[in-house]
């Protein structure tokens, strides 16, 4: 126990949509290899993985949704002048997995990323509204409306923490663990302005999971080449390749946690 209490283990989830699926076969690998969490913290739908993670929802649960997902179960569109969709749907998919839990209910210490849209500035939370704070970190701007906390307009965590790993270390964290989900840079010929667009937020994305994701200690980036954020229905591919990046992460993992093969501390 003494090696346990000199450090403080995070696990960082990355965001971006449907390619987040790739979260639940890490966390199927953590949950399996029992590798011990001081703090998990998310942004974007790496939160909602995090916070059901958090919470004890088992890892087969979040898979079986996964793979029953479809595009239609989060699209309600809208004719505001904040958004194209209302995000009505994507409260009601929150609120079916965490009911009325909150923060104090988690079994491991949880925080959530958001970004204050009025001023530019960086938020984590590790109390409050934890279904508003999840739906607020996941909106993408233009997508979905911004949510309202505490007089703050919040959109999507992963505009300024795309992977979460200065604010794990600013929460206490000695050592970090990052899942790199990434962006989706597609090689080839654009030939209209909305391809060009996409491609151009998809190459800044990319560039600050790179920068955010060298700052960790350990870093798992499975292997999603050519799926983009809205590929729900390749859930399984993801996960999958979510759990063969965390698999492959694990002898690091195990040396420089001081793990042995059954998710203790060595002695």
């Amino acid at each position: 126990m003494a090696l346990f209490k000199k450090r403080k283990v995070a696990l960082a989830l990355g965001g971006g949509a449907a390619r987040g699926f790739a979260n639940i076969g890490v966390l199927k690998v953590f949950e399996r290899e029992r590798v011990p969490v001081d703090l998990i913290i998310g942004s974007s739908i790496g939160a909602l993985a995090a916070a059901l993670y958090s919470l004890g929802i088992p890892t087969y649960r979040m898979e079986e949704a996964a793979l029953q997902f479809s595009i239609d179960k989060l699209t309600d569109f809208s004719l505001s002048k904040k958004s194209i969709i209302k995000g009505k749907k994507l409260e009601k998919i929150i609120y079916s997995f965490t009911d009325s839990k909150k923060f104090k209910d988690a079994r491991i210490p949880l925080a959530i990323t958001a970004t204050d849209i009025e001023s530019g500035e960086e938020v984590v939370f590790t109390k409050g509204d934890l279904q508003k704070l999840i739906q607020a970190s996941c909106s993408w701007p233009g997508i979905f409306p911004p949510v309202e906390v505490d007089g703050r307009m919040l959109g999507d965590g992963g505009i300024r923490n795309s992977i979460p790993v200065k604010m794990a270390r600013q929460l206490g964290a000695s050592t970090v663990i990052a899942v790199q989900i990434g962006f989706c840079v597609k090689k080839g010929k654009m030939d209209n302005l909305l391809q060009m667009f996409l491609q151009s937020i998809q190459i800044l994305g990319e560039e600050l999971d790179r920068y955010q994701s060298s700052q960790a200690d350990i870093n798992i980036q499975p292997n999603l080449e050519n799926i983009d954020q809205l590929a729900f229905d390749k859930a399984q591919e993801m996960i999958q390749n979510g759990e063969k990046a965390a698999e492959r992460a694990m002898p690091e993992i195990r040396r420089k946690l001081g793990l042995n093969n059954f998710g203790l501390w060595k002695t």
